[in-house]
């Protein structure tokens, strides 16, 4: 749905976008969630066009209601991911090729991410107000490296430089909700959370060295500082969903996050301030057909547009993309598998880079919902 959800109150989904949406969940349930997806990333400039693929974990999660009002859940989300592998050779001819430095090759590679484990509640404060918070364990280390490899060994030192950039710390979400039943089944809800910012323990190190044919290794440079926080600046979103119960909804939601403010190393100059519009729908044909598979199939399609937090000399990445998918119901159960497709087109136009990205990525998602604390009548 174009990843709009912050006024969603679904009682068989864990919407952790909104903490204040676990109060809707289902008394005597038992929800678990597992997402993995697949991307094909097509990289182009004005001279060359590359290709990649990537296989990620996407979330793990699940809830259960405390009480008919209060519901509960975790789960361990990822918040980034480091991977890259470039290489590029420079020849004799090639526009880049300086006889004194001679040919070479650069290897550049980067690994690791951060994620999130989480644990949120949300309550029911009155009959249509809704509030949730969800607290985040937030971890992991980025890498990268970067070695220029000369042609001419006999002759010349090799260049390696290497980076590991730690953070840890504690992140908190706030939510609230607002619910309206009108007539006919209809609804509408308004959603708002925030994310408050975080200053998060860091550690970055790095070293250069270089070495030759002969593998003699001399160390350029070493520096390991944990003196300085990261901070991570605050995240709002607002939200509306409208529709009717069990047939159709609609949803709507602004995101604004500015990062410019952020302190995180290696990123001076190149964050800008990010605001995103999202906007989905779903629709089912017949929830309870007794009959007809496809008439109880979720189908859903959305939009999202708005800027990237990364800008290339002073120009911001932008971003726009599509979405659809389908949630297809398992037999005799409220459980569900989805699936999903999404198109995203990053753009940067502007100063000496033209620069544009085509990622395609499709996902699976296995919702599995279960009744709990209920004594069998009979045998």
């Amino acid at each position: 749905m174009g990843g709009a959800g912050t006024a969603m109150r679904d009682n068989l989904t864990i919407n952790f976008v909104n903490p204040a949406s676990y109060s809707s969940l289902d008394t005597n349930s038992f929800i678990f969630d597992f997402g993995i997806d697949y991307g094909l990333n097509f990289i182009s400039d004005e001279t060359s066009s590359d290709l990649s693929d990537d296989l990620n974990f996407d979330h793990l999660t699940m809830g259960f209601p405390v009480s008919r009002r209060w519901g509960v859940a975790i789960g361990l989300i990822p918040l980034s991911n480091g991977y890259y592998n470039i290489s590029e050779s420079v020849l004799e001819g090639d526009p880049g090729y300086d006889p004194v430095t001679g040919e070479y090759t650069s290897f550049h590679k980067g690994g690791g991410g951060l994620s999130g484990f989480f644990i949120g509640t949300g309550l029911n404060i009155s009959k249509n107000i809704s509030a949730g918070a969800n607290m985040s364990v937030i971890f992991g280390s980025l890498r990268r490296s970067n070695e220029f490899d000369f042609n001419d060994y006999f002759y010349t030192y090799q260049t390696s430089t290497t980076e590991k950039y730690s953070l840890a710390g504690i992140g908190l979400d706030l939510g609230l909700q607002y619910e309206a039943s009108l007539k006919n089944d209809y609804f509408i809800n308004i959603g708002l959370s925030y994310g408050l910012s975080k200053h998060l323990k860091s550690n970055f190190e790095t070293l250069t060295y270089r070495f030759n044919l002969y593998s003699t290794a001399d160390t350029l440079v070493y520096l390991a500082d944990d003196s300085e926080k990261a901070f991570i600046p605050a995240t709002l979103r607002t939200g509306i969903f409208i529709g009717k119960k069990n047939k159709w909804n609609a949803g709507l939601d602004y995101i604004y996050t500015k990062w410019s403010d952020a302190s995180l190393a290696g990123s001076d100059g190149y964050l800008t301030d990010v605001q995103s519009l999202l906007a989905g729908i779903e629709y089912t044909p017949d929830r309870f057909a007794n009959y007809g598979f496809m008439r109880r199939i979720d189908y859903r399609a959305g939009v999202h547009f708005g800027g990237n937090y990364l800008s290339l000399e002073g120009n911001p990445v932008k971003e726009k993309g599509v979405s659809i998918g389908v949630g297809i119901p398992l037999r005799r159960t409220y459980s569900k598998v989805n699936f999903f497709a999404d198109y995203t087109q990053r753009s940067l136009d502007g100063g000496s880079i033209i620069h544009k990205e085509d990622y395609f990525t499709f996902g699976l998602s296995i919702n599995m919902f279960d009744i709990w604390f209920l004594k069998q009548k009979y045998n």
